[in-house]
């Protein structure tokens, strides 16, 4: 009874309020520390050098000084984002991504908007001002949707699949979905044009919902699938490439949910480390010793995240998909790679997206500076399902030899595992 009272006592006073923005992570008062701060404070300082077009302004030197790559493109018609009085079927938006950042631009827009999954923060937002060459971090206006119940309230990265109208405006009594690779293919991509090859796999891209006199809603997914082009559909001169590769589509499904379950992780092991100081002090006890209750805390996200980042639940592929783009050569030619020239960014789609279902995130610095008691949790329970020693139904789609392999790919590219990932072989 008097530890659940001081467990209340420590975060239940700010229930009704983003926890976020209290100890111990205080969201909009910290200073970010990732690549597009880093990049900001360049700018500051003039170092940096742009190049404009006719079109697309500053978009591509941005990219090029934040490694994205252009092939990455997407293209969402929805009018669901910050600058949707700008966006339509006609002009749509155009995200493009690498492990840790995401781009937006709107065609007749001075802002490009810029996400960041940072290490410590998690999702952090910007907007670069094409008129003066400037990146500005962004918090009130995000978060009504990044910090919502659809991102767990936290800041986060947010993919969804609408029945939109002619207009691009979504019909929201049809209802929408949101979108990770755990996602049916049949509920993806509405309100997103989509150029590839798929077979007999069916998506929401490239079609608009129909509200018939009795005030039904019919969608077809049939007649704009296995599109190779987009032309039909806009102006592509407006845009750095006219396409919105499939293969890309589903990269960016399974990271961007990814990258909030590893924010989560963060806030939660952090929270309950907090929360333990607190009833500690309350209690007059000087131990460092986790509580029952804390590792409890650190076991529930982190098996949440590791049956994420295994892809446990994955939607299978029901044809081969190809895209219309290099993205997915360049993807699957990244690494790091073992000696036998294997890499997590390998990818199948033909069965599956990854040859190899594990997260390729675990290189990120998301992963790499989680607090030490969840990266010590997820070590070993890493090691315990990829080594064979966890049989749990859970993990069942991992054959015993795809788990080898995984665990031979990791432990020859991950510097920092523990001494018993070696030992143990």
């Amino acid at each position: 009874m008097v530890l659940a009272s001081l467990t209340m006592l420590s975060f239940g006073s700010v229930q009704a309020e983003n926890r976020y923005e209290h100890d111990p992570i205080q969201y909009s008062k910290s200073t970010p520390e990732n690549v597009v701060s880093r990049l900001q404070a360049r700018l500051e300082k003039g170092e940096v050098e742009w190049s404009k077009e006719t079109h697309t302004g500053y978009l591509r030197s941005l990219l090029q000084a934040l490694g994205v790559e252009v092939e990455s493109q997407t293209l969402v018609f929805a009018k669901t984002s910050l600058q949707r009085r700008l966006i339509s079927p006609e002009r749509p938006r155009a995200l493009y991504f690498n492990d840790e950042i995401y781009v937006g631009y709107v065609t007749g827009s001075h802002l490009l908007e810029v996400s960041v999954a940072d290490p410590a923060m998690g999702a952090v937002f910007f907007t670069f001002d094409q008129n003066t060459q400037r990146l500005n971090r962004q918090v009130s206006d995000c978060m009504s949707c990044h910090g919502s119940s659809r991102t767990g309230y936290q800041p986060g990265h947010l993919l969804r699949s609408i029945y939109p109208g002619d207009d691009g405006q979504p019909i929201f009594r049809a209802g929408s979905h949101l979108t990770t690779h755990e996602s049916p293919y049949e509920q993806r991509w509405g309100g997103w044009y989509v150029s590839g090859q798929h077979g007999a796999l069916r998506h929401m891209g490239n079609a608009f919902a129909e509200v018939s006199d009795d005030d039904s809603i019919s969608f077809d997914r049939n007649s704009e699938a296995n599109a190779q082009d987009l032309e039909k559909y806009f102006d592509e001169t407006r845009y750095l490439s006219p396409h919105s590769d499939i293969v890309a589509m589903m990269v960016q499904d399974h990271q961007a949910h990814m990258h909030n379950l590893l924010a989560a992780a963060n806030y939660h092991t952090r929270y309950a480390l907090h929360d333990q100081r607190i009833i500690n002090e309350a209690l007059e006890l000087d131990s460092t010793e986790l509580r029952a209750s804390t590792r409890r805390r650190i076991a529930s996200i982190g098996e949440k995240l590791l049956r994420y980042m295994l892809f446990t639940e994955e939607a299978p592929l029901e044809d081969k998909v190809r895209g219309t783009t290099q993205f997915a050569k360049n993807f699957s030619h990244r690494g790091p790679h073992d000696s036998k020239g294997r890499s997590l960014y390998q990818l199948d789609l033909n069965t599956r997206l990854l040859k190899y279902r594990c997260s390729y995130l675990i290189y990120t610095a998301a992963f790499d500076q989680l607090p030490d008691p969840m990266k010590m949790y997820l070590h070993r329970r890493l090691w315990e399902i990829l080594s064979g020693q966890d049989q749990s139904k859970e993990y069942a789609r991992l054959g015993p030899s795809t788990r080898r392999t995984i665990l031979e790919i990791i432990t020859e590219t991950k510097p920092d595992l523990p001494t018993y990932w070696k030992l143990e072989q």
